[in-house]
């Protein structure tokens, strides 16, 4: 198996040298699973494959990469876990096989033109990755927290700014909630967790978030984190603390349980798969592009409405030959039920469902 520490790539525009670093070396380094049915089937594969994007996909992403190189010697698979933001940029400009976002591509990025597709064709989304959001706290005295929409874009709006707010207390009769200033925690990159976040508190309280959901955080108060090692540091290491993470990066932080119908409901991959399960995809793209328009209005108490699709963005038709046959080669790995099984081992995110990966199959067969 091998990881090189640093490779870079050199990218237009904005981009001129994005530094590269492997699964491993960016993440931690948890293999793949240890039986032979988990990693992707031997070949004759060589080069480099380089991914730029989001850092919630950073343990899955590692996981891949351990599996698909030990089965494909002569392969080297690099993944910066920069950002969603980063990634569709780098991949946009030509620096990178594929992008990892957890944002799909937006009608204006569909509408121009990407560096490492051949001329005239266009990039397709396609998920890799479903997962809890989780809002974490570290709060003074307290254990449990329930929070509802209202409440929670009051708290990252800066509405909201202390923990013994009526709005708080009233969710949480029970709580020992302290006379302390909250200290709320974003992305401070441009990310898909953020507009995935936003994207629920927009759709379930318009009225207090306002802003559109986008990858940049829209308001000014709060503290800023880099990528999702960045805020789940600073909720750790801080007071009054609370932010939003990819569920597997929570680790021992208090996990907010957030208001579904009329009960209060904690995250787990399965509630957060059956919101994905209902939703529909993205109307007026081509037939292989899998955007999905997350539904987020679930008053089902088995669902989980805070809940991200991360995609793999790749071309439909290479300009490489050569990055066309390995990115499609290992797409197919890490979509495939051994991949999203040794994923889900090291991440606990929510492998692709039956129909979802059925399509996911068609679309990732028709890269060349």
């Amino acid at each position: 198996m091998k990881f090189s520490s640093v490779a870079r790539v050199s990218v237009v525009a904005a981009i001129t040298a994005l530094a590269l670093t492997s699964c491993a070396a960016n993440e931690g380094s948890p293999s793949a699973s240890g039986s032979a049915s988990d990693s992707p089937a031997a070949s004759n594969l060589s080069g480099e494959l380089v991914g730029v994007g989001a850092s919630s996909q950073g343990t899955a992403q590692t996981t891949w990469g351990a599996g698909f190189q030990t089965a494909n010697e002569k392969v080297t698979v690099n993944y910066d876990p920069s950002g969603s933001g980063a990634g569709r940029k780098a991949f946009i400009a030509g620096g990178a096989a594929f992008a990892g976002s957890d944002s799909a591509l937006s009608d204006e990025e569909l509408a121009g033109s990407f560096g490492t597709c051949k001329a005239d064709t266009k990039a397709i989304d396609i998920p890799v990755y479903i997962s809890p959001i989780a809002v974490i706290f570290n709060v003074d005295g307290v254990k449990d927290l329930n929070l509802d929409a209202a409440t929670l874009a009051g708290i990252f709006s800066g509405k909201i700014t202390q923990w013994n707010d009526p709005a708080i207390v009233a969710l949480n009769k029970d709580a020992k909630l302290p006379d302390a200033k909250i200290n709320a925690v974003h992305r401070s990159d441009a990310s898909g967790t953020t507009k995935n976040f936003a994207d629920y508190l927009n759709q379930n309280a318009p009225d207090v978030w306002t802003e559109k959901p986008a990858d940049d955080f829209p308001y000014t108060g709060g503290e800023g984190a880099q990528g999702t090692s960045g805020v789940v540091d600073a909720v750790t290491n801080g007071t009054n603390m609370i932010g939003y993470a990819d569920a597997s990066r929570a680790g021992k932080l208090g996990v907010v349980k957030v208001k579904v119908g009329d009960k209060f409901v904690g995250y787990s991959a399965e509630a957060a798969a059956a919101v994905v399960a209902e939703s529909p995809l993205v109307e007026g793209r081509g037939a292989n592009d899998l955007a999905i328009k997350l539904d987020r209005k679930t008053t089902d108490a088995t669902h989980y409405p805070i809940v991200l699709v991360s995609y793999a963005i790749a071309c439909e038709t290479y300009k490489d030959p050569a990055q066309g046959t390995l990115t499609k080669a290992y797409l197919e790995y890490i979509t495939s039920e051994a991949g999203q099984k040794a994923a889900a081992e090291k991440a606990g995110n929510a492998p692709l469902s039956a129909d979802l990966s059925k399509k996911v199959a068609t679309a990732v067969g028709s890269i060349k």
